[in-house]
């Protein structure tokens, strides 16, 4: 069975994304700096830790599963191909028919999330599935326990405000620490669940 991972980035106060999420402010206001690391940022470029993060998760991916807020704002950020380049399940009350773009077909799927794994898994084959964006979506699947693996990418600001992915959470399953590489844009770090 495919494996499942959650990859995210926080703010150093625990913040996935800031207030004020919209099309202007996709990952809400001053939320852009979480991304440094994917695309760069005042001039800093991503370095080869980075790149290193971003090439293991889409390497690995099969399929992926975003919330559709993140649908919602992402799509006219993410140019004709969907960015994602393989199928894309949308967790969502808001059904809609699939959109294809290019390569990248965004299903909409409005059961809980062990149906949406089961949906993603069937694409996805050998390769994992990703589980990104958002804070709402990525608590569903960690408090269901069906992740096997958390990526946090820490990006060094402090938002003080937005939305948080572990304010909530409820009797969740130990993780084991795997070793963490970092650049000035991002500490990028790895937690397995224990069996």
């Amino acid at each position: 069975m495919s494996r499942v991972f959650l990859d995210i980035s926080l703010s150093l106060d625990g913040f996935a994304a800031g207030p004020d999420i919209s099309r202007e402010h996709p990952l809400g206001r001053n939320g852009e700096a979480l991304h440094a690391w994917l695309f760069g940022r005042n001039g800093q470029q991503p370095d080869d830790a980075d790149r290193q993060a971003a090439q293991e998760m889409f390497c690995e991916t099969g399929a992926f599963i975003i919330g559709r807020t993140t649908y919602d704002v992402g799509v006219p950020e993410w140019g004709d191909d969907g960015a994602f380049g393989m199928p894309c399940f949308v967790m969502t009350h808001r059904l809609r028919a699939p959109h294809v773009m290019g390569p990248t077909t965004f299903t909409f799927a409005g059961e809980g999330p062990q149906a949406v794994l089961a949906k993603a898994r069937a694409e996805a084959g050998r390769k994992a599935v990703c589980i990104m964006g958002g804070a709402t979506t990525a608590r569903q699947f960690i408090e269901a326990g069906l992740l096997d693996e958390l990526r946090i990418h820490i990006a060094p600001v402090l938002l003080g405000q937005g939305t948080r992915l572990f304010d909530t959470l409820r009797d969740v399953a130990p993780l084991q620490a795997m070793p963490a590489i970092s650049s000035p844009l991002a500490i990028h770090l790895r937690f397995n669940r224990q069996a």
